[in-house]
């Protein structure tokens, strides 16, 4: 039993749980209580009615997230299930995606209705809703480029809603840089209105897709136990001889370095691998190792793209 009441709800509430399945590094400690909301309207009326003193942390589908080994204090909130993840066409070339849906569906699914504009989304782990915390991009474009609106909940249960940059609107302007957005700590983002850039022929949208995947497929470790790119890179997009984290790692001489389980990768040396028994603690020691050496060889501060939450083990 957990040391908090909880209120009622139609979803699912799992008490003591492990982190660790819910996380793409496959790591991490407990939480008191583990959320899965039906919808909505059952976020919102758990987040009211929760004592306010107890921490809320949402997680997302955990593919850009360290969990640290002592686990989370409070209640973990996770939108998955086929409701977060729906995925709706508005007109020509804007739809409507709740928070828990695939970067790759909502690029899937922009393509099946001819919405020309998304195909980047295919080439990001992760949901849209956890996009929205670090601007995710890749391929040259970011989410700020394509948001309409987006809508969610604070933790005291009262909606929010805010417009994408430049959007026209009574809300208020949702600002974003380069893996960095100005949103409140405290939202939880349940939908986004995103925008593509014309209409075009879906079968040659679908192929472009294929091609970004493949593309990826070569170049990524999509099939081990990892999270999206670890550091950002030094400088934002479109800068004169923009520096790339993954050739100042590799400059560094750290391609293929381990701590413990963890290592980084020797195909692509911005992405950190869980080798089979890796601690979060191993992937964080790993992560700053890597940043002391290129610091130390190139005088460049690499900055955590990959959040990393909770406790220590020995805080626990």
């Amino acid at each position: 039993m957990t040391a908090f009441p909880l209120p009622p709800v139609r979803g699912k509430i799992l008490e003591k749980a492990s982190l660790a399945p819910y996380t793409w590094f496959r790591v991490g400690g407990p939480t008191d209580a583990l959320f899965l909301p039906a919808d909505e309207d059952d976020l919102q009326g758990f987040l009211a009615a929760l004592d306010p003193a107890v921490p809320v942390t949402v997680l997302g589908v955990g593919s850009n997230v360290i969990v640290r080994d002592g686990g989370i204090e409070g209640v973990v909130i996770r939108l998955m299930g086929k409701y977060w993840g729906e995925v709706e066409a508005l007109d020509g070339i804007t739809l409507s995606a709740r928070a828990g849906a695939l970067d790759l569906s909502v690029a899937k699914a922009a393509a099946a209705n001819g919405i020309r504009g998304l195909e980047f989304l295919s080439g990001i782990p992760g949901s849209v809703g956890g996009a929205t915390r670090t601007n995710a991009g890749c391929y040259g474009s970011e989410l700020r480029d394509t948001l309409v609106a987006l809508h969610g909940f604070r933790r005291d249960g009262s909606p929010a809603a805010y417009r994408g940059p430049g959007k026209p609107g009574a809300q208020p302007e949702a600002h974003f840089s380069y893996r960095h957005t100005d949103l409140p700590d405290d939202l939880i983002v349940t939908r986004l209105i995103l925008e593509g850039t014309g209409a075009d022929d879906p079968a040659a949208i679908q192929a472009d897709i294929a091609q970004l995947q493949a593309r990826r497929g070569e170049t990524q470790p999509i099939k081990e136990k990892t999270s999206g790119s670890t550091f950002a890179n030094p400088d934002p997009p479109g800068t004169p001889d923009q520096r790339s984290a993954w050739k100042l790692i590799d400059a560094a001489g750290c391609r293929g370095l381990r701590v413990g389980g963890a290592q980084v990768s020797p195909l692509h040396c911005n992405f950190l691998i869980n080798t089979g028994n890796a601690t979060a603690a191993d992937l964080e020691a790993l992560g700053e190792l890597v940043r002391r050496r290129v610091f130390e060889t190139q005088g460049v501060e690499l900055r955590w793209e990959v959040r990393r939450i909770g406790r220590l083990a020995s805080e626990a």
